[in-house]
This record gives C-alpha cells, structure tokens and sequence, in this order.
C-alpha cells in the first residue's frame, strides 16, 4: 500500500455530527488504553471538533477551556456560566464537562479531559486552515 495516497475517512462530517460525545466522554475519560479511550480521542475528538466548528467556536476559545480544566477540574469548568463564547456551544460544552464531572476520577480525569480538549481544538484549527486553503466557504457564514 502507497502511504503517500490519502485514504478517504471512516466517517464523514454529517456522521461524526451525530455521534453521542457525551457517551464517549462516560466511557472513555476513566478507561485505559483501548478501544474506549481510542473512540473518545479518535471519532470522538473529530465529532466535538464538527459539531463546535459548526457552531463558529474558535479553536483559542477550546484550548482555553482546556487549561482551565486543567487548572480547575472538570467540575469547575462545569460550573462557568460561559464556558465558550457563543449560547449554543456553551450549552452543548457544558453537557460534556458535567458528565465528565459525574466520573469518580479525580485529577486523572480532568488531565484526560483537557488533553482531550485540546484535541478538538487542534482539529478545529487543523478544519478551518484545510478549509482556508481550499478557498471554501465557512459553514458557519
């Protein structure tokens, strides 16, 4: 097989768009290594990152709400009245943070949820740059 020819995605942006993040966040920010953790950093990350593109959300404003899980947990971050700058994006982050929070984790669990959030930042970025290049049109406009 040729590495250099891109192999076409498993899944589209319309089906990442449906996937259950919350559900992926239950399951997979207290597993180890495995097919869990995998779909929440794979799909998972990919399906966030669509659904907050979508929304206009600015990587910056995820990889911040990252650090600030980081630095205050999942439970705090839960608790901001604007955990994203825009009311729909919001409420949808919030959804996620309050059921990572539920998990009996503790910090390791706020780490994996911040570095899991700077994933989707990173694949926002990486979306709103291939798109740049592209010259196509913001799905958010």
């Amino acid at each position: 097989m040729n590495d250099d020819v891109p192999h076409p995605p498993d899944r589209t942006d319309d089906e990442l768009a449906r996937l259950d993040i919350t559900v992926l966040l239950r399951y997979g920010l207290t597993a180890g290594p495995g097919t869990r953790r995998t779909a929440l950093f794979g799909d998972g990350a990919a399906a966030a990152a669509v659904v907050l593109d979508r929304l206009g959300t600015e990587p910056r404003s995820v990889a911040f709400l990252a650090d600030t899980v980081r630095a205050g947990g999942l439970a705090r971050a839960a608790e901001l009245p604007e955990p994203l700058p825009r009311r729909e994006a919001a409420a949808l982050v919030r959804e996620w943070l309050r059921a990572g929070a539920e998990l009996a984790g503790g910090i390791a669990v706020d780490d994996t949820a911040a570095t899991w959030l700077h994933a989707v930042a990173t694949v926002v970025e990486r979306k709103q740059l291939n798109r740049a290049r592209a010259g196509a049109p913001d799905p958010k406009a």
